[in-house]
Formats: C-alpha cells, structure tokens, sequence
C-alpha cells in the first residue's frame, strides 16, 4: 500500500495520552489521535464525526529531533466547572510539551483517501496545530511530494532527512499487530473522548541524507 509522509516541526509540540486536568503530559512522538485530530482539521470535519477510516489507517513516525522535555507551571482562574454552571476560583496545572522537535510521521492505507487527505493538507479546512492550539507547525505540515508509492517502513526509511543535524541513527515508532508496547490513541469519537489501543514497535534505522523539502 502507498503511504503519505507529513512534516511535523514547530517550536512547540505537546502530545498528550493520559492527560488529567492538573497535570497535561506528551509522549516523545506524535501520537495517533493527535494525528487523526490534525487530519480532521484540514479535511474539514467536525468533532462528531465518523472517523473509522482514518482510525484504520496505520502510523508510524521518524524521529529526526528528539526535542526536549519542558514543562510549564499554569495558574487559571475563573474556570468553568464540569456542569458548566458554576466557577472554580483558581486552578493549578503543570503542562508538558517538547522543544525544537522534527517528525516524519507516515500514514500508510488506501490511494483515494491518502489523496484526499494530501489535498486538504495543502490547504486545510482550519487552522493546524501540533498536540494544542497554542502550537501551530514552523513549517509546512503537507509535503509536495509527501505521496509515496512505498510501504510506511521503506517509506519512512528512504525519505530525505528533515533537518542537517540529524543523528547518524534515528528512531522509528511503528505501529505493528506484534509490537512490544500498547498505547491508547486510537480515537473512536473525539466528540465522546473514546479511544482504544493499538500495538507499536520501537527500532532505530540510518539517517538518511539531507535534503531541503
């Protein structure tokens, strides 16, 4: 199956999987809900709506820049409680996000829906961001030749290097029905915060050569 490639680089990303409402984590990759989450965005669809096909989608991600772990410490006040009615006076968060990281996250399926979803990155319905409103990409999330009539491992391992300084090694997130790690960032319905899990395999390949895209 072809396998389409986005560049996920920013200043910023935060892709949380456990998140609670006073501590926001991020796990050191793209996560597969995130992913989807973006791909809604630029295709135009809403919260509520049936996402099954992207779901069945497989992912996998090239880590060009790790990025650091940060973390900042929120103060809010005046918040709205669960029922919507009444107010909190101050509430207290730390929030994870990462630093100067650079993605090459492929999604493997079907010709028709990749394209679909290579034309609206091109030129998305809404605004993109990488795990949180306040971090929209530094660069371009649609690839001009981000298409790839490649399976998502040959794919991920022969597209050129996002970045000049990249390790002589570079870690790769597969999504295999055999991998060593569960996660759960499948999504079912945005709209109900439903997800289910899904298996993935940690390798590291050769870096590729650089090359400005």
């Amino acid at each position: 199956m072809p396998t389409l490639l986005l560049r996920l680089q920013a200043p910023m990303q935060s892709w949380g999987i456990s998140s609670h409402f006073t501590s926001r984590d991020t796990t050191r990759e793209p996560t597969k809900s995130g992913v989807i989450g973006l791909i809604c965005a630029a295709m135009g669809r809403p919260r509520d709506a049936d996402i099954s096909d992207l779901a069945a989608l497989k992912m996998g991600v090239r880590v060009d820049r790790e990025g650091i772990l940060q973390k900042d410490f929120h103060v809010a006040q005046d918040i709205l409680q669960a029922d919507g009615k009444k107010t909190k006076g101050t509430e207290i968060s730390d929030r994870y996000y990462l630093s100067d990281a650079v993605f090459l996250v492929g999604i493997e399926g079907p010709q028709a829906i990749l394209e679909q979803i290579q034309t609206a990155l091109k030129s998305p319905h809404w605004a993109l961001y990488l795990g949180r409103k306040a971090f929209p990409p530094g660069k371009t999330v649609w690839l001009r030749d981000g298409l790839q009539n490649e399976p998502l491992l040959e794919a991920l391992k022969k597209y050129p290097a996002l970045i000049q300084d990249t390790q002589e090694s570079l870690r790769v997130v597969l999504e295999s029905e055999v991998g060593e790690f569960a996660r759960v960032d499948v999504p079912i319905n945005f709209a109900e915060r439903r997800f289910s899990s899904r298996r993935i395999h940690m390798s590291r390949i050769n870096s590729p050569d650089y090359q400005e895209v």
